[in-house]
């Protein structure tokens, strides 16, 4: 059958290519943008996988040599890549506390690259107990694989094999997910376009409204009924699901349906205020640190759930390191070759040098002398290193049971952001190091920075043995594809520093812009850098809002509670807190969007299962659904990123506007109507994949 093709041992087929490597670097550059634009946005960036292995079987189809573990190769370097951009979720922060100004880019490229290439190695020993000998899932692994199987098969020639066509004419082959539709490139283009001119008419034109909310009262109580209208919020609730989605529903009804209103009604509005302007600034200094406290329970919670995990994590990687197979390409097969020992020793030593390196640079300019700066740096390089390789192998086995989507990279970011506060702390009191306002921030930005090197590593380790369990399946050369891991890293590292110094200096970010008279409402929210922030400042200040920070802890321990009723009674309805949490923190016509993609999701798949039973149309529409959905993302992504430019040369807030203030209300409505009418039609597209029988 097409779905159990796999490139056998003793078949060599080219795989690492120049062109192969070429193309990878191109999409990784589009996907990463694409994701610190989302990631800044809204708080969540997208796996890249599977849209990266769709562009690389359409560009590679175009050449006769082309093979299913070439286009193996693309995805692999490009889903590196844009799982790297998660290190937005604190770098940031940086600048938020005034102490940098831009994004350096060699230090930024020196701490992305070296933690991602240290998850890289960190992941290597996993390899073959999680990957090839378990029975995890790894569902994102599982459907790259299948995407490039059906790929490769709408790529042969009418007269193939006889085993493809015994495959075609099987009831349950993949065949029909690809007639007329190639690769899937038509559908990524798709979403791409149709999301590329709605967000052009909204933050270059002006026409349309980015979104509108409804502020009703019930005396001095006030709510807010939102609605934003971005086409990449749309698709990615489509990718979260409805179990996330009412998760994250659930979080804006706590935060707009009842604690705002309560601390209205107690705190009645100042005379001469607005409604939507007290509200927010209610929700914005009291109701984000509620959800704080939900998110720092979940990551808790979530991690203690991992302990099992951790520890078979952790002897699966000893185990390994101490194991010393068969030498010689004629003693270990080819799908069974992973990069030597003394290799990944290397690469690993001379990843520690770099980040100790960045550390120094990153301290030098401060008021420390040599000697204290270089214990900060001893202190900051074991910290990163020992709580890289816990999360390494915690977040790759849990990518594997549950996928990539599930695994707390968040949780990981305010668990280590913690810890690495307190070791300085420690540190900091016995050395004289926080008895000034200099050193105290010297100290908050050293806690920053090593939390993004944790992130490098973790969200890397999340990501890679799903790689490895896609190229398992197809037949690839393990070292080969860890090599590739490896450029994409890279690669992926070298775009994160321009792209957010053009959206920063573009838009800004919350509470930090760049320039006066800039308009706050533009801003990119970057909410766990935001939370980051937060957290690490009241622990060296002294300051944190522990009375809705401890609320928030409550209803996270209450929220864990439902959940395990619901998971031992429902086998549907769950509530992960960490989503909750989000919910309530992020902005409502931010977290609005997302749930209703994550509705129309529902909502399609239950259609699919009424018209047919064939499980092949059903997979054939789902992937349709994932394709539109991430070209939706990266079209909106990538005009913003576009607009930034446009908007740094010509140094306007608004250059191409062809609408004026008086214009906002009817453009709101506008807004409303397109965004109605590409949901029912993603939907009507989706569902076009499957005709009933």
């Amino acid at each position: 059958m097409a779905d159990t093709i796999r490139i056998p041992d003793q078949t060599s087929l080219p795989e690492l290519t120049l062109r192969g490597v070429i193309l990878g670097a191109l999409i990784t550059v589009v996907f990463t943008a694409s994701n610190v634009y989302l990631g800044l946005k809204v708080g969540l960036t997208f796996s890249s996988a599977i849209p990266a292995a769709v562009i690389s079987m359409s560009v590679l189809r175009l050449f006769r040599d082309a093979n299913i573990l070439e286009n193996n190769m693309v995805q692999t370097q490009a889903s590196a890549a844009g799982t790297l951009s998660s290190v937005i979720f604190i770098l940031p922060a940086l600048v938020m506390m005034g102490h940098w100004h831009g994004f350096p880019f060699w230090i930024t490229l020196a701490v992305c690259a070296a933690g991602g290439m240290l998850g890289v190695m960190f992941s290597i020993p996993l390899r073959r107990v999680m990957v090839v000998q378990s029975d995890l899932p790894y569902p994102e692994g599982v459907a790259a694989a299948e995407i490039l199987r059906v790929g490769t098969k709408a790529m042969e020639p009418p007269e193939a094999t006889d085993a493809t066509k015994t495959a075609a004419s099987s009831p349950r082959s993949t065949d029909r997910r690809v007639r007329g539709g190639g690769t899937g490139i038509a559908d990524i283009a798709t979403g791409g376009i149709v999301a590329a001119a709605v967000s052009f008419a909204s933050s270059g034109l002006r026409v349309l409204g980015d979104g509108v909310s409804m502020w009703p009262t019930l005396g001095a109580a006030i709510f807010r009924l939102p609605m934003g209208f971005s086409m990449a919020l749309l698709g990615a609730g489509y990718l979260i699901g409805i179990v996330a989605g009412l998760a994250m529903l659930t979080g804006l009804v706590i935060a707009w349906g009842v604690s705002v209103p309560i601390l209205t009604a107690m705190h009645p509005m100042p005379e001469g205020a607005s409604v939507s302007a007290y509200a927010n600034a209610l929700w914005s200094s009291q109701v984000r640190f509620i959800g704080a406290g939900v998110i720092g329970v979940g990551a808790i919670w979530t991690l203690a759930t991992l302990a099992a995990p951790l520890a078979r994590g952790l002897k699966t990687t000893f185990s390994a390191i101490g194991a010393r197979g068969p030498r010689g390409n004629g003693a270990v097969p080819r799908t069974e070759r992973d990069m030597p020992g003394l290799a990944i020793a290397a690469i690993s030593l001379a990843m520690i040098v770099i980040l100790a390196l960045a550390f120094y640079a990153f301290l030098s300019g401060n008021a420390a002398d040599g000697a204290a700066i270089w214990q900060l740096v001893a202190y900051a390089v074991v910290f990163a290193f020992v709580f890289g390789l816990l999360v390494a192998a915690a977040c790759g086995y849990m990518a594997g049971l549950v996928g990539s989507s599930t695994s707390p990279i968040s949780g990981v970011g305010i668990v280590a952001i913690v810890l690495v506060s307190l070791l300085i702390l420690a540190v900091g009191d016995g050395s004289g190091l926080l008895a000034t306002d200099a050193g105290r921030q010297m100290a908050i930005a050293l806690a920053i920075f090593t939390t993004s090197a944790v992130i490098a590593v973790a969200s890397i380790s999340n990501d890679n043995l799903q790689d490895l369990k896609t190229g398992w399946l197809v037949g690839a050369t393990p070292w080969r594809q860890q090599v590739a891991l490896l450029i994409g890293c890279v690669a992926g590292a070298a775009v994160i520093s321009p792209v957010l110094d053009l959206l920063y200096n573009a838009y800004g970010f919350a509470d930090a812009m760049p320039r006066g008279g800039m308009d706050p409402s533009q801003a990119l929210s970057a909410p766990q850098a935001t939370l980051m922030l937060a957290i690490v400042r009241g622990i060296f200040t002294h300051q944190l809002n522990w009375e809705m920070i401890l609320i928030g802890m409550g209803v996270g321990v209450a929220l864990i509670v439902v959940d395990l009723i619901l998971k031992r009674y429902c086998k549907v309805a769950r509530m992960p807190v960490l989503a909750v949490g989000i919910g309530i923190y992020l902005p409502p016509t931010v977290c609005a969007p997302l749930v209703v993609g994550a509705a129309l999701a529902w909502l399609v798949g239950r259609m699919l299962r009424r018209r047919t039973t064939d499980r092949g149309a059903i997979d054939a529409a789902d992937r349709r659904g994932v394709l539109i959905a991430s070209g939706l993302i990266v079209g909106e992504s990538l005009v913003g990123v576009v607009m930034a430019g446009i908007i740094g040369l010509s140094g306007q807030e608004a250059p191409l506007a062809i609408a004026g203030p008086g214009f906002a209300t009817t453009a709101s409505w506008l807004g409303l109507a397109v965004f109605a009418a590409v949901a029912w039609l993603f939907g009507r597209r989706v569902l076009a994949a499957a005709p009933p029988r």
